[in-house]
């Protein structure tokens, strides 16, 4: 290895050190929001760049480890590692902190996930997919909700009553059956429409929800509203519009879909 250089070297033409700086607020002027990603999660990152407005909103995201199968011990075991993976997060002041796994936050609880993240950043503002999807359809004033999934039928089930179990009605469901969340990640944006179009189109419900941070959803929700005739939101989509509503950023937002153009009820 090379001995390291101390000094200037005698051939620079110019070598002028202490250049006089001034420092801002940084990037995140309006809001600064942290985000739990799944080691898994290949979508997130995408759906919200899409989702978040694109100046003055700072979004910094630190990986958990997570298993490629969705199993309830699987989820159970993201708790252990929350606040380590908090502690990734750089050193600024948080407006809201993002978990950012739907399945894994009924596993774990709501609030035992709010916990995990206060070891580490007491007091800070804590979401997550469930508690935004909450949120989002009391905004968007709905009562009966399709819930669409890519999840075997074990966790479907349980998903389900779950949700029902925090107010939510669910009389219509659809699946895609799929327990790797790498292959989730891979299936096609038209795919999500027609199974959003083909479950939405009943009767007994007034919004479709669909669960999973790995589903690409938030870049078709504008047009499938519009043929669908009904809101549309998902785990990612719900969660970037709770986290922007809690940091403060109140104004409708454009061509995102009826969700960004509520505040919180």
């Amino acid at each position: 290895m090379d001995a390291p250089v101390t000094r200037a070297d005698d051939t620079l033409v110019l070598d002028k050190e202490h250049i006089p700086f001034t420092t801002d607020d940084g990037i995140g002027t309006r809001a600064k929001l942290g985000l739990l990603v799944l080691r898994t999660d290949q979508t997130i990152e995408d759906e919200f760049r899409y989702a978040l407005p694109a100046r003055d909103i700072a979004l910094y995201e630190a990986r958990l480890y997570s298993d490629v199968e969705i199993t309830p011990e699987n989820l159970m075991k993201m708790s252990a590692v929350i606040p380590a993976t908090v502690g990734l997060l750089p050193d600024v002041k948080f407006d809201v902190i993002g978990f950012a796994c739907t399945s894994g936050a009924l596993v774990i609880g709501e609030d035992k996930v709010a916990e995990r993240v206060h070891e580490v950043l007491p007091g800070v503002q804590v979401t997550n997919p469930v508690t935004a999807a909450r949120a989002a359809l009391k905004a968007l004033g709905v009562s009966r909700i399709a819930l669409l999934t890519p999840y075997l039928a074990k966790i479907n089930h349980s998903l389900r009553a779950s949700l029902m179990a925090r107010g939510m009605d669910i009389p219509v469901m659809g699946s895609f059956n799929e327990a790797d969340d790498n292959v989730v990640a891979r299936i096609t944006p038209a795919s999500v429409k027609q199974a959003i179009l083909e479950i939405g189109a009943s009767s007994d419900c007034d919004a479709v929800f669909v669960s999973c941070t790995s589903m690409r959803v938030a870049r078709i929700i504008e047009e499938v509203e519009k043929e669908l005739g009904k809101p549309v939101t998902s785990s990612n989509h719900a969660l970037a519009w709770h986290m922007l509503r809690l940091g403060g950023i109140g104004e409708q937002i454009a061509g995102k879909g009826e969700l960004f153009r509520r505040s919180l009820g």
